[in-house]
């Protein structure tokens, strides 16, 4: 198919079709578009809606983003998963203030050299906020090109990415770029979707290979699977007799990096040993149901254990940054998805304690 034609069908049927009512749609801006796209890496549009207007209501420009502490950007993050984007978001504010007076760029190369800017993103900024003509390469376009030309192999892989590329740039107009970008992701979000397309539906489909093949779900090709190791731990809800409980401050890199959790003990080891060396004596424990965690390369066994300490510790903790968390009135405070479910079952916990002993 031609260029020409390619595109022309793909715009019409988003005159017709296409999504033009989503948050980031409106008052469409560079800050805009770009927090739409870190947030939609990987991530639902349904559950990136009231995430994304959250943020826009507390930042609603890049400026008041790049002051506010990481830990208020966590927090808000908090649930989204992924959290390396959100500490890439922050920086990439505080870039944008500092490097270019609070403006963002508007090409390509320039964008992409932000943090967490990659070449599709930026793409997407530059053509749907600045109109420039700019191709894209998201998970959704992908799965449209790779059906339509029945492209073999996983777009992880260097060819498979330079080919579908090679496409993208290939029928990306030289007007209507902002639309074309919107229509293309729509097409794969709504009609060309990974499970159970709607090829009758489809401008392309005529001219789909995969679908002339009769296997479009075939494409684009799988990551090579592995076997995800375990690794097993125990999360320690240490209590005061306050009834706070205490949080440690992780590592700006690695897992949860940034985030706030319990302290963490090998799965071997004994907590109340370990709390009574560090943290004093301890007068309750309670160990509930393990469950498991699923990262994108390895399997996280979770034990919680609730440790109620006899008395306030002289030393909360040799990490560092720590505090005691209280349930009743919490911080606002960046916390990974686990930690934030246990954080609540405790709270419900008192909730029904409370309701229990007022009945009493």
């Amino acid at each position: 198919m031609s260029k020409s034609g390619f595109a022309s069908d793909v715009l019409r049927w988003f005159d017709r079709h296409g999504r033009k009512n989503l948050p980031w749609q409106k008052n469409i801006s560079a800050y805009r578009v770009w927090l739409s796209e870190i947030m939609l890496q990987q991530t639902q549009v349904t559950t990136v809606i009231p995430y994304f207007e959250r943020f826009t209501e507390r930042f609603p420009d890049v400026r008041q983003l790049a002051a506010a502490p990481v830990d208020e950007v966590l927090h808000l993050w908090t649930g989204l998963g992924y959290y390396a984007r959100a500490r890439n978001l922050h920086r990439c504010a505080q870039q944008i203030v500092a490097e270019h007076g609070g403006e963002f760029p508007d090409s390509v190369d320039e964008l992409s050299a932000l943090p967490g800017i990659g070449r599709s993103t930026a793409g997407a900024i530059a053509s749907i906020a600045f109109g420039r003509r700019a191709p894209i390469l998201d998970g959704n376009v992908k799965r449209v090109l790779a059906r339509h030309y029945a492209v073999e192999g996983w777009p992880g892989q260097t060819r498979v990415a330079n080919t579908l590329w090679q496409y993208a740039e290939q029928h990306t107009p030289e007007r209507r770029c902002a639309d074309y970008t919107q229509a293309m992701m729509d097409l794969g979000a709504t009609v060309c979707t990974r499970t159970r397309p709607a090829c009758e539906l489809c401008p392309l489909g005529a001219s789909c290979i995969a679908r002339a093949q009769g296997n479009p779900t075939d494409y684009p090709g799988k990551k090579p699977k592995k076997d995800k190791p375990v690794k097993a731990v125990q999360f320690l809800m240490l209590r005061n007799p306050a009834g706070d409980i205490l949080l440690e401050q992780r590592p700006a890199q690695g897992i949860w990096g940034g985030l706030w959790g319990f302290p963490e003990l090998n799965v071997d080891s004994d907590p109340h040993e370990h709390v009574a060396d560090h943290y004093g004596a301890v007068a309750q424990r309670e160990v509930w149901d393990s469950y498991r965690h699923t990262f994108s390369h390895y399997h996280l066994e979770i034990t919680p254990v609730l440790l109620q300490l006899a008395r306030e510790p002289e030393k909360v903790s040799e990490s560092g940054a720590a505090c005691w968390y209280c349930l009743d009135d919490p911080e606002a405070l960046g916390l990974a998805a686990p930690v934030k479910r246990l954080l609540q079952k405790l709270a419900e916990l008192d909730l029904r304690l409370s309701r229990t002993s007022g009945q009493g």
